[in-house]
């Protein structure tokens, strides 16, 4: 689509309203991604978490689906029931969501480090409690932290291959999961799966520990209906729908997503699908990701001309 006239106007747009919602109006603050010239941070730019995390649609898509697919764990589920504001103030938890994935991936050394030692050091060890159940939760438990870890990186990967993104190879889908490992670990996850079978094997396991809880049911349907407008209300709808196709088969009718096979297929999908195309067109490449490609000397995969 030409840059031009009205679509240039739309493109600017869709590019404001979307990043200020992510990231909210704290501005990007591009200098942790800017500097120093030649810091890699975790990963670098011929990394595949780099690819991968700098898909606009997939990581958007697979990020709410990660919150579907987390809420199943009950003691995962009562944290955030207990200690979170998604109710109250749901843009907010998104934005500090957004900055930690954002900050770990793209972020120089220092900035991703920064990041992963705030969550460990000085969040995780306020959010502990007794879920519904009687059970003892901690946002520390280094099981949480694998579990929370595999939803998020299965989804991310997930919404990228779905949505538009050149699919990857099985030795770089397992690159990416060898390297998304790390972060995790620092956080204080354990024995974190390392490739594709791994992970498929993790989640076949922790399936006995996993089941629908009221909390989940609120805060998925919350997050479905979210929008202060009706236009806002159709697209967390077509967002959540599409996000809902990249769970896997199992852990669809738990959540009570309400959605047939055929209406997944013949609606979800192509819309979901003309979104990412949207928003691939809109967002990418976005200024932190050509921050952080500037920082190593690098032109961002399709780069343009704004």
């Amino acid at each position: 689509m030409s840059d031009t006239g009205p679509a240039r106007a739309v493109r600017h747009y869709v590019r404001r309203e979307v990043s200020l919602t992510v990231h909210g109006d704290q501005g990007l603050h591009l200098e942790r991604y800017s500097g120093p010239p030649g810091d890699p941070g975790l990963f670098g730019p011929d990394s595949v978490t780099w690819r991968v995390h700098a898909d606009a649609p997939g990581m958007l898509m697979g990020g709410f689906a990660s919150l579907m697919l987390q809420s199943l764990h009950p003691l995962a589920m009562a944290g955030v029931d207990q200690h979170s504001d998604f109710r109250r103030d749901p843009i907010r938890r998104l934005n500090r969501t957004v900055a930690y994935v954002v900050s770990t991936t793209f972020g120089s050394t220092e900035v991703a480090e920064a990041a992963i030692a705030h969550v460990r050091d000085r969040v995780h060890p306020h959010i502990h409690g007794t879920a519904p159940d009687g059970r003892p939760y901690s946002a520390s438990d280094p099981h949480l932290l694998t579990w929370v870890h595999i939803a998020e990186v299965r989804c991310f990967l997930a919404g990228y291959e779905r949505f538009g993104a050149p699919t990857l190879t099985p030795a770089e889908r397992d690159r990416y999961y060898r390297e998304t490992a790390e972060p995790a670990r620092r956080l204080g996850a354990r024995d974190v799966p390392e490739s594709a079978a791994e992970v498929a094997r993790y989640l076949r396991d922790i399936r006995p520990e996993l089941q629908i809880t009221e909390a989940a049911i609120e805060g998925i349907h919350f997050i479905r209906t979210f929008g202060a407008t009706p236009l806002e209300r159709a697209a967390s709808r077509i967002l959540m729908n599409g996000a809902a196709a990249l769970l896997p088969d199992w852990a669809r009718d738990p959540l009570r997503l309400g959605r047939s096979d055929l209406a997944r297929l013949l609606v979800d999908r192509p819309l979901a699908q003309a979104a990412g195309r949207a928003l691939r067109w809109a967002m990418e490449p976005s200024d932190i990701v050509g921050a952080a490609y500037e920082r190593m000397g690098r032109t961002p995969p399709g780069r343009r001309e704004r």
